[in-house]
């Protein structure tokens, strides 16, 4: 398969082509487990909205319009961001089955090439991008992309933009779990904090168990409040005020803004809380698929929310004294204790969506160098978007635990969780704009039609939430700060020591003409040097011989590439090269995965790459056989398997060309336990790379520092010396993410001044 069919393929998706196949009782049986992680953070804010929309100066009159116009503004709320701009678009703009900002940024960088190094062009960064062919650009397309491309400041700005919008999204696994660890703060019990703290920490040791468990769990659990609160909504209706309908007009929203004027203004930062989790929909998306997230809303979450809003209101609407604790006292005293405890555990689910989100999401982050490095653990073996982070976990259960002890106070959490909800949601409505226009090759004027529709509404509620930030905004402007702060480093650190491996690359031909001076020997077994390069071969391999004049017999530069697409198909994920003439023994492997897959975890890797380099070189031996005029060699895509019969690579083909790769898939398996001396089909120099395999494999990873030089600004001799030194420090190794077997590991110790 060549590059340009793996990238139309990729682009159909296999996900979206599986889902097709997938039947209706399968789409609902992730819609019933959706409501368990998904939909617990919307689905309890009817417990805090009213509740933190009338703490300030706005106070309730006697012709009910304040209620009127609050529950007019949450329910189109709810209909316009949720259902029309989540539901109908945005789900809609998936990166093969992932959601999130950064898969957005993903979708962007893959089309458009807005990254930070669009215009590299060295062939690492060429093979890096996987699937980046499309359809014609529009002119609009063009433009934007050659604005991106004269402009590198921009594209530095909206990395900082998606950066600033994830960190927003990570701070609500601090805020949500804190808000509802709290909602019982009903009476003010002295011991409520003591309550709250044991509920975090329990909530937070359910994590390792995976989101399948936890889904199937708390599904019934959010199910039955839904059906509790929607229930309660239509009673309150039906006995204190049936025309309570009349609010579902937009004409109580103007009515609102005119009457209560600035007061009314800030109140909107408690009415945005109606919608808190939304975001969640799009982040938790690889967990489940976009029909079963679109039916689960669609038809259970969204009608019971809007009875529940409507019944609230029509109680408040006769109860004016009752507005700090109107949820509770709205329930039937009857059925008052049932549903409270219900209440109970649906608030301690309510903070699995964003908790699953914020694994994602740092995953992603991960994997394309914007995090330091963290051990990801896959709770699932079918589904590879559900993970768990141990190192995120447990961070965010402490600072969820110093928020609910600093604060005691669900307001001020509300604040602090509005100016969040709203962030995330304006970064993804800007990023969308783009994305109609260089993805999905729309018209300007419909995704300049988007942008200010939904944009305004968002700058509107972002606007209120900014007024708050004395009164608990800051919190999640501080948490939102540190965490660009730790990615952006941690992102500039990284590019800045990939450009010095650029700038410093080591002729070959150079180390090979110093070998007789400097006493270089070949040793048995197979070497495989780590580099972040594609090309050419890195300073740490020329460090490392001119300390240690000899290296292995057979050695391999493997490069490992982090692709901005979710998943790499088996069949693509080696490329092979030859470095140096062939008596040289020298390969270059480019592996490449998704941000989404499993590295080194599913197979034995060592044997693979073995497979694929022997692959390479019958391959390479046919082609020069058959080709009329030598040729430079060039990357080979190799498909993955254990082991060949190369009796079936000597069958001819009449399209030799187009058919050598495709008929690997059908290569049976021979053992090297078989006896080398019987396979005489294998080339010599494949006797050679198996004879070189049992003795042995060694790793050689640059264990590198990265300093400023005496040059630079102070802020970035303070950034790279002090913060990204802490944490390249105190992150995961190389050695622990690649899963390199510490026997066979050799560490070349280099700085490199940037």
């Amino acid at each position: 398969m060549n590059a340009r069919a793996s990238a139309e393929a990729l682009e159909q998706g296999s996900f979206e082509q599986n889902l097709k196949k997938v039947p209706f009782t399968a789409v609902l049986t992730l819609a019933y487990q959706s409501l368990g992680v998904v939909y617990g953070d919307l689905s309890t804010s009817p417990l805090y909205v009213y509740k933190t929309t009338f703490s300030g100066k706005l106070s309730l009159h006697e012709n009910d319009e304040e209620v009127y116009g609050v529950l007019s503004f949450i329910f189109w709320t709810l209909t316009l961001i949720p259902l029309f701009k989540y539901i109908f678009i945005v789900l809609s703009a998936d990166d093969n089955g992932e959601g999130g900002t950064f898969a957005l940024y993903s979708l962007l960088c893959r089309h458009g090439r807005l990254g930070i190094l669009p215009n590299q062009q060295e062939a690492d960064e060429k093979l890096a991008a996987y699937g980046m062919e499309g359809s014609a650009d529009t002119w609009q397309s063009s433009i934007l992309k050659s604005f991106f491309a004269k402009h590198p400041k921009f594209r530095n700005g909206l990395l900082i933009f998606v950066l600033l919008g994830t960190c927003m999204a990570i701070g609500d696994g601090v805020l949500t779990p804190a808000i509802s660890g709290e909602y019982i703060y009903i009476y003010r019990l002295y011991y409520i904090v003591v309550i709250s703290c044991v509920i975090l920490v329990a909530l937070f040791s359910l994590q390792h168990h995976g989101t399948h468990r936890v889904a199937f769990m708390f599904a019934p659990i959010v199910t039955a409040w839904l059906l509790c609160i929607s229930g309660i909504g239509i009673y309150n209706i039906f006995r204190w005020n049936p025309r309570i309908y009349r609010a579902l007009s937009p004409v109580y929203m103007l009515r609102f803004l005119k009457s209560t004027a600035v007061e009314g203004w800030v109140s909107l930062g408690g009415v945005v809380l109606s919608i808190t989790g939304a975001e969640t929909m799009f982040a938790d998306l690889g967990h489940f698929s976009p029909l079963s997230i679109k039916v689960a809303f669609t038809f259970l979450v969204y009608p019971c929310l809007v009875l529940a809003y409507m019944g609230e209101a029509a109680f408040l609407s006769r109860h004016h004294e009752d507005i700090q604790r109107s949820f509770y006292k709205a329930i039937p005293e009857p059925v008052f204790w049932p549903v409270f405890i219900v209440a109970t555990f649906a608030a301690i689910v309510g903070s699995q969506a964003v908790i699953s989100a914020t694994f994602s999401m740092v995953s992603q982050c991960c994997a394309l160098n914007c995090f330091p490095r963290v051990k990801i653990v896959h709770t699932s073996s079918t589904i590879c978007g559900q993970i768990y982070i141990p190192e995120i976990n447990w961070i965010l259960m402490c600072l969820c635990l110093a928020v609910t002890i600093g604060l005691r106070d669900t307001n001020m959490m509300g604040h602090a969780y509005g100016l969040a909800v709203t962030t995330v949601m304006f970064v993804t409505t800007c990023l969308m704009f783009m994305v109609m226009i260089i993805v999905w090759k729309q018209r300007i004027t419909t995704a300049i039609a988007f942008l200010v529709f939904f944009g305004s509404i968002e700058l509107l509620y972002i606007s209120a939430c900014f007024i708050k930030v004395p009164e608990g905004g800051w919190i999640q402007l501080s948490l939102s700060l540190i965490f660009m702060g730790i990615m952006y480093v941690w992102n500039y650190g990284t590019l800045k020591k990939h450009q010095f491996d650029l700038e410093n690359k080591v002729s070959m031909k150079r180390i090979v003409a110093l070998g007789p001076s400097l006493g270089m020997v070949r040793v048995p077994g197979i070497g495989l040097v780590y580099t972040n390069l594609a090309t050419g071969v890195p300073a740490v391999f020329g460090h490392f011989v001119t300390n240690l004049p000899a290296f292995h017999q057979v050695l391999v530069f493997v490069c490992i590439k982090s692709i901005q697409v979710p998943y790499v198909s088996e069949s693509e994920r080696f490329l092979v090269d030859r470095v140096g003439p062939k008596d040289y023994g020298m390969f270059r492997c480019i592996v490449r995965y998704g941000y989404k897959d499993l590295q080194q975890e599913n197979y034995d890797f060592e044997n693979r790459l073995v497979s694929v380099i022997i692959q390479f070189v019958e391959m390479e031996s046919e082609e020069c056989m058959s080709a009329p005029i030598a040729r430079p060699c060039t990357y080979f895509e190799m498909s993955n398997v254990d082991s060949f019969d190369v009796s079936k690579l000597m069958l001819t083909h009449p399209n030799r060309e187009e058919n050598m790769v495709q008929s690997l898939s059908d290569i049976q398996v021979v053992r090297p336990e078989v006896g080398l001396a019987q396979n005489s089909l294998f080339k010599e120099e494949s006797l050679q790379i198996m004879k070189a395999r049992e003795s042995g494999i060694a790793y050689i990873l640059g264990h590198s520092y990265a300093k400023a030089k005496k040059s630079s600004s102070f802020f970035k001799r303070f950034a790279i010396n002090v913060v990204y030194a802490f944490l390249s420090k105190n992150c995961r190794g190389p050695d622990v993410v690649l899963s390199v077997p510490y026997t066979s590991l050799l560490e070349v110790g280099m700085i490199y001044y940037v």
